[in-house]
């Protein structure tokens, strides 16, 4: 693993990896879009897929060999596990579902310090090797584990991301 990144990053999804909310914005039965396989299509037509720099980064992060993993605070954990492994995007250079980016995923109704300690639990990596990626700002109460927290209000993307690698760096100075 390159020593420029943390030993685990971890994604909140809804407006953090995609532009909505799983548990209130789209309704099942979902399904690929016909002519893009990284489209998710609701019962509705509305289109999930995630935003543009996301598979990219995630294709590095794992070529560097960080762990990831999804922390997400949703009443419809079946829907967002459902939309990840319906939607086929590029990894290793071949078309897999995107929940096989991550090795773990905590998707429930609880607090991001909740999802933490299970993931720290699971994977035994140390809060300060872990940086995580959210769009809402009172999560960033992950600090007090020890966890470097970036905040994303318009999603991620290769800005945001670099910002987030420059601060986890800094902070285990």
């Amino acid at each position: 693993m390159s020593s420029n990144y943390p030993k685990c990053v971890v994604f909140d999804l809804d407006y953090t990896l995609w532009p909505l909310w799983i548990d209130t914005h789209v309704t099942p039965p979902f399904r690929a879009a016909k002519n893009d396989p990284q489209v998710i299509v609701d019962r509705y037509g509305t289109d999930i897929t995630f935003y543009k720099n996301v598979t990219n980064i995630l294709q590095e992060l794992k070529d560097a060999n960080v762990k990831l993993c999804i922390a997400s605070r949703t009443h419809a954990p079946k829907f967002a596990y459902q939309v990840l492994n319906l939607m086929k995007v590029p990894i290793d250079g071949e078309l897999q579902p995107a929940s096989r980016f991550f090795s773990n995923i905590k998707a429930f109704p609880a607090t991001k310090i909740d999802h933490f300690e299970q993931l720290h639990k699971e994977t035994g990596i140390k809060y300060k090797d872990m940086l995580f990626f959210d769009d809402e700002s009172r999560n960033r109460v992950v600090e007090s584990l020890g966890v470097t927290f970036c905040l994303v209000p318009d999603g991620l993307n290769r800005a945001s991301f670099e910002e987030g690698v420059r601060k986890w760096q800094k902070n285990r100075k």
